[in-house]
C-alpha cells in the first residue's frame, strides 16, 4: 500500500542534530495485501468491540449482582476494567493503520502509547499475584478467609496494585525522554515498542537499552516467582486434601488463573525477557499480537462462559432486561 499524504514523513529543523523525526510510520503490516489488511482490520475490530463488551459485561455484573460482590469477582472486575485500557492502547491504532493505510503517529502519541503500553501491562502483572494470593488464602486458609480478604484490605491491595504500577513504570518517560530521532523515522511494528523506538533512535540506547532490559526482567520474574510461590502452596495444599471431589474443585478453582497466567507470561517472557536473535520480525509481531489481542479477548471468556455464578448472573440480568423492554 502506498503512503498517503498524510504518511508522509515530517522533520523539524533541529539545532544540533540537523533534521528531529517528529512523526514515525509504523510498518508493522504494510508488506501485506492491501485487501488482506482491510480484512484484517475487520476482523482485529470485531476482536476489539468484543473486548470492550465482554470485560465491560463483567464490571456491570460485579458491581449489580450481591452475589459476585466478593474478593475474586471483585479482583476480576479490576482485571476487566484493567484490559479494557490496556487492549485499547494498541488496538485502536491498530485498527486504523489497517483500515485506513494512515501509519504515521506523532512523537508525543508514540511516546505516550509505549509507556500506557507497559505501565498497563505491569500493572496487570502485579494485579496477577493479588489474585494468586486471593486463591491461595481460599484454598489453603478457608476457615479464615471471611476474616482475612476484608472488603477494605482488597480496595487497599487494589489501589497498591495501581500505584504501583504507575509509579514503576514512570521512569518510561524518562527513558523515553532522552531518546533523540533524526534519521529514519520508520517503526517495524505495529506500535511503539521499546525495541523499535531505540533501534530507530540517533541516540547512544546502550545504558537505556540495559537499564530498561534489567528492570522490565525484574518486573516479570519478580511477578512471576511470587506468583509461582503462591501456586507451589496452593498445590501442597490441594494435594493434602482428603476427598477426591475437594481437589477437584479446588483445581477448577484455579484453572481460569492459571490459564491467564500462562498466556500473559508466556508472550511477555518471549517478547521482553529472553528473545532470542533469531526470531523474525513476523515471528515477533505474532506474539506481540497474542499479548495485546488475543489475551484480552480472551479474558471475559475464561471468566465467565467457565464460571456458573457469572452465567446466571447474566441471564438474570438479560431476563429482567427483557422483561423491562417487552413487559
Amino acid at each position: 500500500m502506498f503512503l498517503s499524504r498524510h504518511d508522509e514523513p515530517k522533520f523539524n529543523v533541529g539545532p544540533e542534530n540537523g533534521t528531529a523525526v517528529t512523526e514515525f510510520i509504523l510498518e508493522g503490516f504494510s508488506g501485506l495485501d492491501q485487501r488482506l489488511q482491510l480484512v484484517l482490520s475487520l476482523v482485529f475490530l470485531l476482536i476489539y468491540l468484543t473486548t470492550v463488551m465482554g470485560n465491560a459485561t463483567i464490571i456491570f455484573l460485579v458491581y449489580a449482582d450481591h452475589r459476585l460482590q466478593t474478593p475474586m469477582y471483585f479482583f476480576i472486575g479490576n482485571l476487566a476494567f484493567l484490559e479494557i485500557w490496556f487492549t485499547s492502547s494498541t488496538s485502536i491504532k491498530l485498527v486504523v493503520i489497517l483500515g485506513s493505510g494512515r501509519r504515521t503517529i506523532s512523537l508525543s502519541s508514540c511516546f505516550a502509547q509505549s509507556s500506557s503500553y507497559f505501565t498497563l501491562g505491569c500493572t496487570e502483572l502485579i494485579l496477577l499475584v493479588v489474585m494468586s494470593f486471593d486463591c491461595y488464602v481460599a484454598i489453603c486458609q478457608p476457615l479464615h478467609y471471611a476474616a482475612i480478604m476484608k472488603p477494605q484490605l482488597c480496595i487497599h491491595l487494589v489501589v497498591a496494585t495501581w500505584v504501583t504500577g504507575f509509579t514503576l513504570l514512570s521512569y518510561r518517560l524518562v527513558i523515553l525522554s532522552q531518546l533523540t530521532f533524526c534519521g529514519s523515522n520508520e517503526i517495524h511494528h505495529f506500535f511503539c515498542d521499546n525495541s523499535p523506538l531505540f533501534k530507530v533512535s540517533c541516540s547512544d540506547t546502550s545504558l537505556l537499552w540495559k537499564i530498561d532490559s534489567v528492570f522490565l526482567s525484574f518486573v516479570f520474574l519478580g511477578t512471576l516467582c511470587l506468583t509461582l510461590v503462591f501456586y507451589m502452596c496452593i498445590l501442597f495444599c490441594i494435594l493434602h486434601l482428603p476427598a477426591a471431589s475437594g481437589r477437584k474443585k479446588a483445581f477448577s478453582t484455579c484453572s481460569s488463573h492459571l490459564t491467564t497466567l500462562a498466556i500473559a507470561y508466556g508472550s511477555c517472557i518471549a517478547l521482553y525477557v529472553c528473545p532470542s536473535v533469531g526470531v523474525s520480525l513476523e515471528n515477533s509481531r505474532f506474539v506481540a499480537l497474542l499479548n495485546t489481542v488475543l489475551y484480552p479477548f480472551l479474558n471475559p471468556f475464561i471468566y465467565s462462559l467457565r464460571n456458573k455464578a457469572v452465567i446466571l448472573a447474566l441471564n438474570e440480568a438479560v431476563a429482567r432486561t427483557r422483561t423491562q423492554l417487552f413487559p
